[in-house]
């Protein structure tokens, strides 16, 4: 590879279907490049559509609108090529899927040429061969002299760091063979803890492969539940990376010849919190809201989804309600107001004590003779609910949860209680990672009430409640989960572990009621993990 061949990265935040708005935004980048002197552009997988398009891309117009807004994008290119990633039919003699995951080469007002993705992931959150034909061949492009190869997200993904070996070809190794002086790969890489780290050394390995240097670029947005975080990357075959922003759109031209080792920050306090507030904001603007709503408990799931929000979209538009039961201590009521006052955010007291005491009172006919139970605690999660859903509709806003994974996993939250709201903001992260999580956010100045970290926590339901009173240590219960959610072990082989078997056993159904949850690891509740609801197998 000659020295000063310079390329630009366009890390950017596509939406999915928006076409006139992804072109000018890759537009955009394109000519921030050309400003900082770059050879070639290049744009991650799909930039033109976003994704994943899933079944949009079977709508009548979907693909022909992507084609007109490639056309439109190639007549803007110079002498400068760049790289989009855009969705193609098939055209092939084979029956098959009808459309292709693409990369198109522009410039000088042209589609040069065009590659298809050849490794269509179907596994985990992936569903790509539902739509997609695979390449049949890996073809080298020679460009100014430098022989350049390309590819789409999963072509550089080998057996080594796969959970097993899915695919009878492997791109990387056929363009090994062939002789290239530069591997180009275009991605949507979604993220979860611990993955900027495993690229940093898949990209090591290819580069060493293909003995050429690897540019990898990868998107910055979150879809739903998936946070897309960026980390693109600049690999040599001698170890040597640079890296890019994490969880932030970034436009940088590099000299892939000399690529310069950059500290990376994998602390995964900060990394969650980052991929959570990317997730926050882009679900919110992305659907059309401008503003948040959700109840402060005084507890630490609501706090850490408070300071998510106002991080996200502005404390000027977060809207917190204090609901105290009778039950509620009046230091949660005050913890509520010192996190509101800390984050700027709006916070309103509405009891729900008379409200409660009418419920109780209507369905005495019904009860008489019952003890009060889990129907009174559930009572009042209820009726936080409805005071909740009733501001999100008077007003507009979007009602976040604040539900974590450990509760979720056992049904430790009340349908049509605190699970109403239209987006799980730390569904995903267990007990143990919120408390890590919020102390981070307090590591220079305190924003989170220490009394509402270090309290026990307690849904305040019932007199002198704590969650440890119907769970398990949350050390012990997110050991568990880790086993049975991640690791994907069986419960029986759990059990013989040494954890007792009803800490292990749980029913699916709520989770199957839950609004989106960001996912932040490696298996969330979501399009991941797939289970039936109604089932025997114990394992």
């Amino acid at each position: 590879m000659q020295q000063g061949l310079r390329i630009g990265v366009a890390q950017i935040n596509s939406t999915i279907g928006d076409f006139p708005g992804n072109a000018k935004r890759i537009l955009a980048a394109y000519r921030a490049c050309l400003d900082q002197g770059a050879d070639l552009v290049i744009t991650p997988e799909l930039s033109l559509v976003g994704y994943p398009p899933r079944d949009l891309i079977q709508k009548s117009q979907f693909v022909p609108k992507c084609l007109q807004a490639l056309d439109y994008l190639s007549e803007e290119t110079k002498d400068v090529p760049l790289l989009v990633g855009y969705v193609d039919f098939s055209h092939s003699a084979k029956p098959g899927r009808p459309y292709r995951n693409a990369a198109a080469w522009l410039e000088k007002g042209k589609i040069v040429r065009t590659w298809h993705k050849t490794l269509l992931p179907n596994y985990d959150v992936f569903d790509e061969q539902r739509y997609f034909a695979p390449s049949e061949s890996c073809e080298v492009h020679v460009w100014n002299g430098h022989r350049i190869g390309v590819t789409i997200c999963e072509d550089i993904w080998n057996e080594d760091f796969l959970p097993r070996p899915l695919y009878d070809r492997n791109p990387v190794a056929e363009y090994a063979t062939q002789g290239i002086d530069l591997l180009l790969n275009l991605s949507a890489s979604p993220y979860h803890l611990g993955k900027p780290a495993l690229r940093r050394k898949l990209m090591i390995d290819v580069a060493r492969q293909v003995k050429a240097p690897v540019v990898y670029c990868n998107a910055c947005a979150a879809q739903e539940e998936l946070i897309f975080d960026g980390h693109s990357l600049i690999a040599a075959p001698t170890g040597e990376i640079q890296e890019l922003t994490g969880f932030a759109e970034e436009v940088a031209v590099v000299d892939v010849a000399a690529p310069i080792t950059t500290s990376t920050d994998d602390l995964a306090a900060a990394q969650v919190y980052q991929a959570l507030v990317l997730g926050v904001r882009d679900y919110v603007q992305k659907c059309g809201f401008s503003s948040v709503c959700l109840g402060l408990s005084g507890g630490i799931d609501s706090a850490l989804t408070a300071v998510i929000a106002a991080d996200a979209i502005g404390a000027e538009n977060v809207y917190g309600i204090t609901m105290p039961s009778p039950y509620s201590s009046r230091g949660s009521v005050d913890d509520s107001f010192a996190l509101a006052q800390a984050l700027g955010i709006s916070c309103q007291e509405i009891p729900i004590v008379q409200p409660f005491e009418a419920v109780k009172h209507a369905l005495q006919p019904l009860f008489a003779g019952e003890k009060e139970d889990v129907t009174e605690e559930n009572m009042q999660a209820r009726l936080r609910g409805l005071y909740l859903m009733s501001f999100s509709n008077k007003f507009g806003h979007l009602l976040l949860t604040t539900g974590n994974k450990s509760e979720m996993a056992v049904g430790y939250c009340t349908i049509y209680g605190d699970m109403c709201g239209g987006l799980a903001v730390i569904g995903d992260l267990p007990k143990t990672l919120v408390y890590q999580v919020c102390e981070w956010i307090n590591r220079e100045r305190e924003i989170i009430p220490w009394n509402t970290i270090r309290k026990a926590p307690s849904a305040e339901l019932r007199p002198d409640q704590k969650d440890q009173d119907t769970l398990p240590p949350y050390e012990v219960l997110d050991a568990i989960l880790h086993l049975l959610i991640e690791e994907q072990q069986d419960p029986i082989d759990v059990v013989a572990q040494g954890y007792e078997e009803s800490l292990v056993l749980w029913n699916e159904w709520k989770r199957q009621q839950a609004a989106p949850i960001l996912r932040i690891t490696s298996k969330a509740f979501g399009i991941g993990r797939r289970m039936p609801i109604v089932h025997r197998f114990q394992g």
